[in-house]
């Protein structure tokens, strides 16, 4: 009886000394992951709320639970559509939370800030986390939010963009909870482009940084821009897999897709909507479907949330992504240069098969001859040379075709405009 007397101290004292758990509605959110997209609220001013349930409807299906609306304090439409996007989640018990795009936003904007989280910040489709509504930036780096905080009767769980990790140093840092990272390309910071594969030392730079704040890290298929002010590629030609190959083995707190829509930056993974501004990105987005890479995204998201260090594949496919040129075809008709980094990319066409089995791989691009190979269970990239014409896929099992396709873009020896914007497409397995 003493020795069960001195237990029940011992526990008593056990539970008197720990540490106090999360309470309420996040207190399983210690160990829970979440996804996020990257909502380029800004090309979306005539969006009604069917575009913004379809859009939602989309993500929800792949495992996405929440869109990072990045809005700009110039468009007058802002307000409309932020509410039409809170109005829009809480129907489909999705969640949305404010990215407050600092290209446009300034630290004098406070109190606009402020009023938003106001506003939002208790909104029951408003993520949750920690306790406290989740808000985030583009740049924005040296704004405080101690204010916004001190101003906004609920929590609030500042994770903005940090364009370097040693910011978490500086004073307004203070005032932050955690960091997200738009280092989702081969970079060595800024807009610099270096030869891939993409690595996690920017990744391991912000999560030494934060010292047990949040990290959110990013997560993107792919990166083409043309425009005058901005014209260049990033080498992300098997980012689609590995980055999040990277992702389960980092298990970062949380993750955000850029993006669901900004075609400008051809990273798209959502349908690309006819109802949006063209801010000139059709010339390279319009025709150029991202949609098969939401099917290649969803086994590793669910892997993600669930911890695991791989995928796992319940319905053999393959997904496939190219360019609609080899690199160096001369475009007639472009008033701009080539975009920068050109010179660094392959002209190959990717295949991710998701396959139950192994199985063989054929791809014959164009005229050029066949190309087999053996590929393993699991998701595995390969890569085939470039060749113009059509593009033709199957995978064997076992002496016999279980799928076979023909890619929905000839690939062309002849352009008017620079193009280095991918065409994505798959083919399943046939019943």
């Amino acid at each position: 009886m003493i020795w069960d007397a001195l237990l029940i101290i011992a526990a008593w004292l056990a539970s008197s000394w720990a540490l106090p758990s999360a309470t309420g509605p996040d207190a399983s959110e210690e160990q829970s992951r979440y996804v996020f997209a990257h909502f380029m609220v800004g090309i979306v001013e005539h969006y009604q709320l069917s575009d913004w349930i379809a859009d939602m409807t989309v993500a929800q299906a792949i495992g996405i639970d929440a869109f990072a609306l990045n809005c700009a304090s110039i468009d007058t439409y802002t307000p409309t559509q932020l509410a039409l996007a809170y109005q829009a989640a809480e129907q489909l018990d999705f969640k949305v939370f404010i990215s407050f795009d600092f290209a446009y936003w300034t630290n004098g904007d406070t109190e606009k800030i402020t009023a938003y989280m106001r506003q939002y910040a208790a909104h029951p489709a408003q993520v949750q986390y920690h306790g406290g509504a989740i808000v985030s930036t583009f740049v924005g780096d040296s704004f405080n939010w101690g204010p916004v905080k001190n101003g906004t009767s609920h929590p609030i769980w500042a994770v903005p963009n940090l364009q370097d990790p040693a910011e978490v140093t500086s004073g307004v840092a203070q005032s932050i909870d955690g960091a997200f990272s738009w280092y989702a390309w081969p970079t060595d910071g800024g807009n610099s482009i270096i030869p891939g594969p993409m690595t996690t030392i920017w990744d391991e730079r912000f999560v030494k940084a934060l010292a047990g704040r949040t990290y959110m890290a990013p997560v993107s298929p792919w990166f083409a821009t043309h425009f005058n002010s901005k014209n260049w590629v990033f080498i992300c030609e098997t980012l689609p897999t590995l980055r999040w190959e990277q992702m389960l083995r980092m298990q970062p707190s949380l993750i955000e897709i850029i993006s669901w829509n900004d075609y400008g930056e051809s990273h798209y993974i959502g349908p690309y909507a006819t109802n949006h501004s063209d801010d000139g990105s059709s010339q390279w987005a319009a025709g150029m479907p991202h949609d098969a890479w939401r099917k290649l995204y969803k086994p590793y998201i669910t892997a993600y949330k669930s911890g695991a260090k791989a995928p796992a594949i319940e319905k053999d496919e393959l997904v496939y992504w190219y360019r609609p040129t080899p690199k160096n075809v001369a475009c007639t008709g472009d008033p701009l240069p080539q975009p920068n980094g050109v010179n660094m990319l392959h002209d190959s066409v990717f295949v991710a098969t998701m396959l139950t089995q192994p199985a063989t791989l054929i791809v014959a691009s164009g005229a050029n001859p066949p190309v087999t190979i053996e590929v393993a269970a699991g998701i595995v990239t390969s890569n085939i040379t470039m060749g113009v014409g059509v593009q033709n896929f199957s995978l064997a099992r076992g002496g016999k075709t279980i799928m076979s396709g023909i890619g929905g873009l000839n690939i062309k020896d002849h352009c008017k405009h620079w193009n280095y914007n991918v065409y994505t497409g798959s083919v399943a397995k046939e019943d």
